[in-house]
């Protein structure tokens, strides 16, 4: 098995609904691991200790943050999908920039491809390059 690299995002109660909606974009498998199965009572038994999303081309994880800790979002960090092909890219793009915001639009740039940015309805930003031929 080939090392990987995949994200890993957290949020602050919301991971199971953003499991279920990139795999409302990307498709594939997920996993989801609660606190409570792991022995925890209380508000938190419910929450996601550890999700996965295993998609044809990706892995994406996820979890609700850890008992007592603060979530602080930034701009430190994004997720980059990149390949050739345009059809699945831009649907990608357009699902996930639905109910969130674009901030450049998928188009042509200097560089000679097509590129967008766009952060999705959960606030995580998403850098999405189609590669052209030549």
């Amino acid at each position: 098995m080939p090392t990987l690299l995949n994200p890993y995002l957290h949020f602050p109660g919301t991971a199971r609904e953003a499991l279920d909606f990139y795999r409302s974009v990307f498709g594939g498998d997920l996993d989801v691991m609660t606190y409570g199965e792991m022995g925890m009572d209380g508000d938190q038994a419910a929450q996601v200790m550890h999700g996965q999303l295993t998609a044809p081309s990706l892995t994406l994880m996820a979890s609700d943050g850890m008992p007592g800790e603060e979530l602080v979002r930034g701009n430190t960090s994004n997720l980059s999908l990149s390949g050739d092909d345009e059809t699945e890219l831009r649907g990608w793009f357009d699902r996930l920039a639905d109910g969130g915001e674009v901030h450049v639009p998928l188009e042509k740039q200097v560089w000679g491809d097509v590129f967008g940015q766009c952060a999705d309805r959960f606030g995580v930003t998403w850098l999405v390059n189609i590669a052209q031929p030549g």
